[in-house]
């Protein structure tokens, strides 16, 4: 079953996301490049 997560469990424990996890989010970003088409939009991922 899923947990419920209420404010006052984020505040009891340090959810602080660790370096390599914002490391790995910025470069899938950098290498995100969406594409709009008329109505379509590709998604690519550039590597």
């Amino acid at each position: 079953m899923a947990k419920n997560y209420t404010k006052s469990s984020f505040k009891k424990k340090n959810m602080l996301p660790k370096k390599e996890t914002i490391d790995f989010l910025l470069n899938y970003s950098k290498a995100l490049s969406v594409i709009n088409y008329k109505r379509m939009k590709f998604e690519t991922l550039l590597n």
